[in-house]
């Protein structure tokens, strides 16, 4: 009986971590968090199009800045196919403008692995409590 839940809590947490995931502030909207869900939203989106702003498409560059763009991918699943995008070859970036990019939305992604870790941690303490409860 406990091992059957212990599979849903994995199942669930990694749910909870996959949506924060996919959806920036998701797996605190699953666990019933709106506002710090809508708050993770915008401020993630919005620094992450900032340095789209700034940047172009092509801040995005999965060959020749690999460190940068782990870090972009922790943003969302979007940032794949962006930066398929951005190896087309038609978004050259150059100097300032695309370094500063790079970093915002890079900035972006790590704050969003910050609210996925504390999104499965959240879960896992609530049911944690209800184990106990």
């Amino acid at each position: 009986m406990a091992q059957g839940r212990k599979d849903n809590d994995a199942f669930f947490l990694g749910a909870v971590g996959l949506l924060a995931w996919a959806v920036p502030g998701g797996g605190h909207f699953l666990l019933n968090e709106r506002r710090r869900a809508i708050v993770i939203f915008v401020t993630v989106v919005l620094t992450f199009v900032v340095g789209l702003y700034v940047g172009s498409v092509g801040a995005i560059d999965p060959v020749n800045a690999k460190p940068w763009y782990v870090a972009q991918l922790m943003n969302s699943p979007i940032v794949f196919f962006l930066g398929q995008i951005s190896t087309s070859g038609h978004f050259p970036v150059y100097g300032r403008a695309g370094e500063i990019g790079q970093i915002y939305t890079s900035i972006a992604g790590l704050l969003n692995l910050l609210c996925i870790v504390n999104a499965v941690y959240t879960a896992h303490l609530r049911g944690l409590k209800e184990a106990r409860a």
